[in-house]
C-alpha cells in the first residue's frame, strides 16, 4: 500500500476517469433526493433550501428597504430571516463588508427560489469557465477538467450552503491566469475578491515580490471604485456598522466557533477542535501563517514555474487565516488543476499524486472526520499540499528527469 500511495500507480488514468463520474453521480443523486423531499423554499430538515445564501438574500432586502446597516445588527437580522422563513428556521450572521450588499440587493430584487438559482448559475458558470480556460492554457483535456470541477465535492458544499465558494475559486483563479499577460485586469479580479479580505491577505503580497505593479494599481483602483460606490449607495454608515460588528464576528464566528470547529477549516479551528484554548489557537495560527508567509516570499523570489508560484499562493489563501470553511476550499480547484499540468508536463515526485488525490477528497472528508474523531483532516491536507508544492519548486529543473521517472 505505501508502495502504491508513493508511485502514485493507483491513480491509473481509467479510476481518474470513473471516480469523478462516480461522485459527480452522488452529488446529482444528493442534489434529486434533496429537492424532491423539499417543500417550497424549505428543505428536508425544515430549514430553507440554500442555507447561508437566505441571509444574503434578507441582506438585499434590508438593503432595497432603506436599512443597509440592519444585516450587522445581528437581533435585528435574525429577526428578519425569522419573519421571512419563520420561527423555527435556522438563522445566519452577516459577517461581510459592504462590498456584499450590492449582489445581496440585486439579487433581493427576485423571489427567494429564482434568486438562489440565478446565483448558484451564474457562479457555478463563471468558475466553470476559469477550469476551463485553465486546462486550455496548460494543454489539459477541457472535459476532464470540467467533470472534475464538478465533482470536487466542495463544489456539492456550496450548492447546498448557497455559499459564494464558486465566485472565489473563479476570481482566484481568473487572477492568477490573467497575471501574466493581463495584469490588469488580473489586479480588478483580486479587488473584487474584497468581500472576502480574509482569504485576500497574501494576493499583495504575491503582487509585490513579483513586481506586479499594473496589477496592484489596478487592483487599487478597483478597490478604491467599490468603496466609493458602497459610501455613495448605503451610506458611510454601513461601513461604521461593519466596523463595529467586527468584535463580535471575532468572539463569536471565529473564537467560539459558531458554525462549529469542524466545519471551520483553519489551524486556529483545528487546534480549538483538538481542545486548546484561544490563546493556544491564536499563537499556532501566526505560526502557520508566518511560515506560510515565509514559503510565499522564498517561493515569489526564486525562478520556480509560474504554475506552481500561483497553485502554492491559492493554497496559502487557506492556511494564513483563522477563519476558512469548508465551502472555502472551492480555492483549492485551481490550484489542483495548475499542479496537475505541471505535474504532467515535469512528471510527478514520490507520494504527489496522492497527495492531489487526498486535496480533492478533503472537503468531502473533512468535517464528518472531524465530528467522528474531532481532528482537523481539512487543514492538515491544505498543509501537506502546500508543503509538497514548496518541496516540488525547491527540486527545480535539476530533478526535472527524476520526477519524470517517479511518475511513470
Amino acid at each position: 500500500m505505501l508502495d502504491a500511495a508513493r508511485s502514485g500507480s493507483w491513480l491509473t488514468p481509467e479510476r481518474m476517469r470513473i471516480y469523478p463520474l462516480l461522485l459527480l453521480a452522488i452529488a446529482a443523486a444528493s442534489i434529486c433526493a434533496m429537492l424532491a423531499l423539499s417543500h417550497g423554499r424549505m428543505g428536508p430538515d425544515h430549514n430553507q433550501l440554500g442555507t447561508d445564501f437566505s441571509q444574503v438574500w434578507v441582506a438585499g432586502n434590508e438593503a432595497l428597504r432603506g436599512h443597509p446597516d440592519e444585516p450587522f445588527d445581528v437581533a435585528r437580522h435574525i429577526a428578519e430571516q425569522r419573519a421571512e422563513f419563520g420561527a423555527d428556521s435556522a438563522v445566519y450572521g452577516w459577517h461581510y463588508p459592504p462590498y456584499f450588499l450590492a449582489p445581496a440587493a440585486l439579487l433581493a430584487h427576485l423571489p427567494y427560489l429564482p434568486a438562489l438559482f440565478l446565483w448558484q448559475l451564474s457562479t457555478l458558470t463563471l468558475y466553470l469557465l476559469v477550469m476551463a480556460a485553465i486546462a486550455r492554457r496548460f494543454a489539459l483535456n477541457p472535459g476532464q477538467i470540467i467533470i472534475a470541477a464538478l465533482a470536487f465535492p466542495a463544489t456539492l458544499v456550496n450548492l447546498g450552503h448557497g455559499q459564494n465558494g464558486f465566485l472565489t475559486a473563479a476570481l482566484l483563479g481568473g487572477g492568477f491566469l490573467a497575471l501574466e499577460k493581463r495584469p490588469a485586469l488580473a489586479g480588478v479580479l483580486f479587488a473584487l475578491l474584497a468581500y472576502k479580505p480574509h482569504l485576500a491577505l497574501v494576493l499583495p503580497l504575491a503582487l509585490v515580490l513579483d513586481r506586479r505593479w499594473r496589477a496592484l494599481a489596478a487592483a487599487a483602483a478597483t478597490l478604491a471604485v467599490m468603496t466609493g460606490a458602497t459610501i455613495a449607495e448605503f451610506g458611510l454608515r454601513s461601513w461604521s456598522a461593519f466596523f463595529e460588528s467586527l468584535d463580535f464576528t471575532r468572539r463569536i464566528a471565529v473564537e467560539q466557533g459558531a458554525a462549529g470547529f469542524a466545519k471551520i477549516q483553519s489551524v486556529f479551528a483545528g487546534v480549538r477542535l483538538l481542545g486548546g484554548d484561544v490563546a493556544a489557537a491564536y499563537a499556532l495560527q501566526a505560526v502557520a501563517t508566518a511560515a506560510t508567509i515565509a514559503a510565499l516570499f522564498w517561493l515569489w523570489r526564486s525562478s520556480a514555474d509560474f504554475r506552481l508560484k500561483s497553485a502554492a499562493t491559492l493554497t496559502a489563501t487557506l492556511l494564513t487565516t483563522p477563519y476558512c470553511l469548508d465551502y472555502d476550499m472551492m480555492a483549492l480547484a485551481p490550484a489542483l488543476a495548475l499542479l496537475a499540468a505541471h505535474g504532467r508536463e515535469k512528471g510527478f515526485a514520490p507520494f504527489e499524486k496522492t497527495i492531489l488525490a487526498v486535496a480533492f477528497m478533503a472537503p468531502f472528508v473533512a468535517r464528518p472526520f472531524a465530528v467522528a474523531v474531532s481532528f482537523p483532516f481539512g487543514v492538515s491536507a491544505c498543509i501537506l499540499l502546500f508543503a509538497s508544492i514548496v518541496l516540488r519548486a525547491r527540486k527545480g529543473g535539476a530533478d526535472e528527469a527524476s520526477l519524470a521517472g517517479a511518475s511513470a
